[in-house]
């Protein structure tokens, strides 16, 4: 009798333990705490058992995790080409936790098959859709972002993208409150939370919820085009004059290891007489994330004719040590052209010499037949922004059909 109640209780507690694990499977709704600001957050877990996969939900979009686990209450989905995790409890339907890497976490609090609360208010939405430029001041030297706002007939979930030097936002999706809209998103990247305020002139006030210490993210004053040339204000920074070089006769240099140790230089072989891309960035980079794709894509495309792609990645201390995320970021990707492990972000200008105004993440330098830049490009438009995508990825294509089209020269270029 005692054997029996026994294996009857170890019965009921693995049963309790099934029903635990079924619980979490679903949606999930709620909100994470950033900089004292309330930034909804959408989760969805798929699967059974040990087999559990979720994903970070921004509209139609998904942030899938690289791994999840889940024992007792204890949950842990990891986002390991972002080294971000989402750490928390689950009881009775709730979860409570932190979302982000080990120097930066958030509080996290979301309910099981939640839902998404409605805009509210008296007064009704105003259509705000298509572009505006933002008046800006930044460090970086730019006058204006552009701030695209796709046209909708459902108020509560609106989507909107800022442009700036640097890329996109990435897509923020929102909704009217009643005086203003809220556009943010929350995904493995991380958050982003913007207020958008039509006026009574017109003009929209817009500021980086998240950013409240940052005098040039706050109240920015959106104008349609029209307005802004009549205003005689200057437009968006051209990506190609943001960034020069120093010598534009010399050869571009570089000299790193890649993720085996190996050195590899400007000057091997591997390089002699070809079109090469050098992508500064980082595997922290979301706009970085985005760009990927695109060389790859150029470099199935081209390379038998001619094309390197060489990635330049600058990390943190701590990544340096062991490129977890790097590695993440190669394989989420399929990333076939050379990555090399440039050194800490800060060092960007010491190790890039030859750059000027060099200070948009990500930033591409065009290298001819001869070595020496043709062009280069700050910053990266994704696929966030289709219109601009999509022109950037034609304009891109056509300048390495120009660069592959050269002769190659009859001997190596003065070095």
């Amino acid at each position: 009798m005692k054997l029996f109640a026994g294996l009857f209780l170890v019965a009921l507690s693995v049963a309790a333990q099934g029903s635990k694990q079924k619980t979490i499977v679903g949606p999930w709704v709620g909100d994470a705490t950033v900089h004292g600001q309330q930034v909804p957050v959408r989760l969805e877990i798929t699967g059974s058992g040990n087999d559990l996969h979720a994903a970070l939900l921004n509209g139609p979009e998904s942030s899938p995790a690289s791994s999840v686990s889940f024992a007792g209450n204890h949950l842990v989905i990891t986002f390991n080409y972002f080294a971000k995790t989402i750490d928390a409890t689950v009881t009775d339907g709730h979860l409570t936790g932190t979302f982000g890497t080990i120097k930066t976490r958030y509080p996290v609090s979301l309910n099981f098959r939640g839902s998404v609360a409605t805009g509210s208010g008296s007064a009704a939405a105003q259509d705000i859709s298509g572009d505006w430029e933002v008046e800006v001041k930044s460090s970086k030297g730019e006058s204006a972002w552009q701030l695209s706002i796709q046209p909708s007939s459902d108020t509560a979930n609106v989507k909107a993208v800022i442009q700036r030097i640097d890329g996109d936002t990435g897509s923020l999706y929102g909704k009217w409150t009643g005086n203003e809209y809220l556009f943010g998103h929350f995904t493995a990247a991380g958050p982003a939370l913007y207020s958008v305020k039509p006026q009574t002139d017109g003009t929209l006030l817009v500021s980086n919820m998240l950013r409240a210490d940052v005098n040039e993210q706050q109240n920015l004053v959106a104008r349609r085009p029209a307005q802004a040339r009549a205003a005689s204000l200057p437009g968006m920074t051209d990506p190609t004059q943001q960034t020069t070089v120093k010598d534009p006769s010399a050869r571009f240099a570089f000299s790193f290891p890649d993720l085996s140790g190996k050195v590899v230089s400007n000057t091997d072989p591997q390089f002699d007489g070809k079109v090469v891309i050098v992508a500064i960035g980082g595997s922290w980079c979301p706009n970085c994330h985005d760009e990927a794709p695109m060389l790859e894509s150029l470099y199935k495309q081209f390379h038998s004719q001619g094309l390197e792609v060489v990635n330049l990645s600058f990390e943190e201390a701590d990544q340096l040590k062991d490129p977890t995320r790097l590695r993440a970021f190669i394989e989420k990707y399929g990333l076939t052209y050379t990555v090399l492990v440039a050194g800490e972000t800060e060092q960007l200008n010491e190790k890039i010499p030859q750059g000027v105004n060099l200070n948009c993440w990500p930033t591409s330098f065009f290298l001819g037949r001869d070595g020496r830049v043709r062009e280069v490009h700050a910053g990266f438009t994704g696929p966030a922004n289709p219109p601009a995508h999509e022109a950037l990825v034609k304009e891109t294509t056509e300048l390495v059909e120009k660069l592959i089209a050269e002769p190659v020269p009859t001997q190596t270029a003065s070095r």
